[in-house]
C-alpha cells in the first residue's frame, strides 16, 4: 500500500489508562481518574435532566449547521453565527486546521512541551515542525517570534498550556500577534478558558476582532464536564472561518451531543461553582507543595504539574498502586514532574496522603 512516508513509526495518542483497567491490574475496587483534567463534578445537573427527557428519531441525520447551539453560543459570547466553527472536539478543528494548512514545504511552529496533537497533526500532513522549548514554563514568545519565516503557515499557543498550566502574558501575547505576517494563522487554544482566573487575563476574542490571522478553540469538554460528548468550536473572523469549514465533515456534531452543549451553556452557575471549587483545590496543591518543598507551576487550568524529586514513572506506578490514575511527567516531556487533574476537595486530600506515602517510600520525604 502506498502509505504517507510521514506514517513510519508513528503511534496514536495513548489516553490515561482507564479506570477499568487499572481495577483490574491491581485488584482494586474504587479507582479515582485524575489524569485527563475532566470536570470531577460532572456536568449541569441540567444536562442529566435534558438526557432522561429528550427523544430523538435516531435515524435521522443530525443539524450539520448546528444552529440552535450556534445561535445561543454566539449570542452568549458576543459574535456572529458565521465566526464559529464546530467540530467533534477541538481536536477536529485542530485536525482541520492542519489539514487545511500544513503540507510540505511550508513549517508550523509550536511550544515544548504543550498538547501533542499540534506536532501530531503536522507530521501526517508532511510539514516541518519547529518547536521552542518552554521557559519557565511558559512559551518563549522570543523565540517562537524568531522562528517564524516566510515558509510558516501556522503558530500554536496554548493557553493556558497543557501542561505546565501556565498562561501567556496579555502584554506578550498582544505584542506577539502584531508582530506576526497576517498571512500566517495564530491559532489561541484555550480548552481551559472557563477556569481562568488571573486579573490581568483579557478575553481572547478581543484579539479576533481585530487581526484577521487569529482563531481561539475552545471547548465543553473540561470547564462543561461534556468530555464524553465531543464538542469543541473555534471563533474567527468570518472570512477565515469560511475557509476553514469545507474541511469540516458534514455532520460532525451529533444531536445529542449539540443538545447537551446547550443545555449546558444555559447553566453558567455551574460553571462557576466549579470554577470556585478549583481555585480551593489548587490551594491545597500549592499548600502541599510548599510544605514539603516541591516545584509546582502556577496553574490557571483545572490541573497542575507537581514536582517530586524522583521518577516519575516510579511515582505513577506507585499511585495506580493506591488507587490514583494521573500522568507522568515522562509521558510530558516533563520528567521528574507529575500532572494532576485538581479533584473534590476530598479527593484532592486522599491523594496528597497516598503522595506523601509514595515519596515517603522513595525517601523524597523524611
Amino acid at each position: 500500500m502506498k502509505w504517507k512516508n510521514q506514517l513510519t513509526g508513528m503511534k496514536p495518542y495513548q489516553p490515561g489508562r482507564s479506570i477499568d483497567e487499572v481495577k483490574k491490574m491491581y485488584g482494586l475496587d474504587h479507582i479515582v481518574k485524575l489524569a485527563s483534567n475532566e470536570n470531577p463534578f460532572g456536568t449541569s445537573p441540567k444536562v442529566s435532566e435534558f438526557l432522561e427527557n429528550q427523544a430523538t428519531n435516531h435515524a435521522i441525520y443530525p443539524d450539520g449547521y448546528a444552529s440552535s447551539l450556534r445561535q445561543a453560543l454566539a449570542e452568549a459570547l458576543g459574535v456572529e453565527e458565521q465566526q464559529l466553527l464546530f467540530g467533534n472536539g477541538s481536536d477536529e478543528i485542530i485536525m482541520m486546521i492542519s489539514r487545511a494548512l500544513l503540507q510540505p514545504g511550508v513549517n508550523t511552529v509550536m511550544a515544548i512541551p504543550t498538547f501533542p496533537q499540534y506536532r501530531h497533526n503536522a507530521v501526517i500532513e508532511g510539514a516541518e515542525v519547529r518547536e521552542v522549548q518552554l521557559k519557565d514554563g511558559a512559551h518563549n514568545m522570543e523565540e517562537m517570534t524568531r522562528q517564524i519565516d516566510d515558509n510558516t503557515a501556522v503558530v500554536w499557543l496554548c493557553s493556558p498550556n497543557n501542561p505546565t498550566g501556565m498562561l501567556i502574558g496579555q502584554q506578550k501575547l498582544e505584542q506577539f500577534v502584531q508582530k506576526i505576517s497576517e498571512d500566517v494563522l495564530i491559532v489561541i487554544d484555550e480548552a481551559y478558558f472557563e477556569y481562568i482566573t488571573d486579573p490581568t487575563y483579557k478575553n481572547s476574542l478581543e484579539l479576533v476582532k481585530k487581526h484577521s490571522n487569529v482563531i481561539v478553540l475552545r471547548t465543553f469538554s473540561k470547564a462543561y464536564g461534556l468530555a464524553g460528548f465531543r464538542v469543541g468550536y473555534a471563533v474567527a473572523q468570518k472570512e477565515l472561518i469560511a475557509r476553514l469549514d469545507p474541511v469540516r465533515e458534514p455532520f460532525n456534531n451529533t444531536v445529542i451531543s449539540q443538545g447537551a452543549a446547550l443545555t449546558a451553556l444555559h447553566d453558567s452557575s455551574f460553571i462557576e461553582k466549579c470554577v470556585i471549587e478549583n481555585e480551593s483545590g489548587k490551594k491545597q496543591f500549592q499548600e502541599y507543595a510548599t510544605k514539603h518543598n516541591l516545584h509546582l507551576y502556577p496553574s490557571q487550568g483545572n490541573f497542575v504539574l507537581l514536582q517530586v524529586k524522583a521518577d516519575s514513572d516510579t511515582v505513577f506506578e506507585g499511585l495506580l498502586k493506591k488507587g490514583f490514575i494521573i500522568r507522568s511527567g515522562n509521558a510530558l516531556g516533563t520528567p521528574g514532574y507529575i500532572r494532576i487533574t485538581i479533584g473534590t476537595r476530598q479527593q484532592n486530600e486522599v491523594f496528597l496522603q497516598s503522595l506523601t506515602e509514595v515519596l515517603t517510600e522513595l525517601e523524597v520525604l523524611a
